[in-house]
């Protein structure tokens, strides 16, 4: 078959099934988290249990409808380089998103790295250890799926925070921002 006529990846999951397999989740991180907490896969239907109020704590989401997201998450599910892993407050009424993290890995002649994104902690959460519970989460995939390191870009702020999670300075962040990019606070 050309590439030409293979035909789409359809993705059809159920909406308690994640991102990836829950066997990437770190046991003994889940157990250090306080109770009433989860540590999980991004689901598809964590579009309407605050992941994106999440991410608003780090930058401009902008107006993503939930048909956007749900292409999205489609596409990620395609790639198979996308980990996200949400963080749930199951003690509240209504189970919701209290924290997050991405891992996107890219296939290299050398091997795989992880990039680890978007670590975003609702304010109301802050001080819990989440934050240094989903790096440790993080980590453990990109060990488990065949990283061979991981890496991420931060302020020098938030260095002091990285450090304690066990990451070293290794170099300098460039960056060149275009025009038509939604968010600019990267």
């Amino acid at each position: 078959m050309s590439p030409a006529t293979i035909p789409p990846i359809t993705v059809t999951m159920a909406p308690q099934d994640g991102l990836f397999s829950e066997e990437l989740i770190s046991q003994d991180v889940a157990a250090s988290l306080p109770a009433g907490y989860q540590l999980r896969a991004l689901r598809r239907s964590d579009f309407n249990s605050g992941f994106l109020d999440c991410l608003r704590v780090l930058t401009t989401v902008g107006d993503i409808s939930e048909e956007k997201f749900q292409k999205q998450y489609d596409n990620m599910v395609a790639q198979d380089s996308y980990y996200i892993i949400v963080i749930e407050d199951t003690s509240r009424e209504k189970n919701s998103v209290v924290a997050t993290g991405a891992l996107i890995v890219e296939h290299k002649f050398l091997g795989k790295v992880g990039h680890i994104e978007d670590i975003a902690v609702a304010k109301d959460q802050q001080g819990k250890k989440l934050g240094l519970r989903l790096i440790q989460a993080l980590d453990y995939v990109a060990e488990k799926i065949g990283c061979y390191k991981s890496i991420l870009d931060c302020s020098d702020a938030n260095e002091g925070f990285y450090v304690k999670c066990g990451f070293r300075r290794a170099g300098l962040q460039m960056a060149h921002y275009y025009e038509g990019g939604k968010s600019k606070s990267h």
